[in-house]
């Protein structure tokens, strides 16, 4: 049985998400900077930890600049 990346606890088959090429609980697939839920398949990915795609991703590791990515209203620091 394979464990979980986030909390490293054993993940059981109802609850297992697929995502990353790993097994996750439901409630640890979260985004690493705002920790809101994720879907499997409808994130981004950055050195093996999942971020949602609009705004932290964009926002943390897409192009800089003022109007680039549709992410200008969320200035995060690295």
């Amino acid at each position: 049985m394979p464990n979980c990346p986030k909390c490293d606890k054993p993940v059981y088959f109802a609850e297992r998400k697929t995502s990353l090429g790993k097994d996750w609980h439901s409630f640890c697939l979260k985004c690493e900077k705002c920790n809101k839920t994720l879907t499997p398949g409808s994130h981004s990915e950055h050195q093996s930890k999942p971020y949602c795609t609009t705004p932290c991703y964009g926002a943390l590791f897409g192009p800089g600049g003022y109007g680039r990515g549709g992410t200008e209203s969320f200035t995060y620091k690295k």
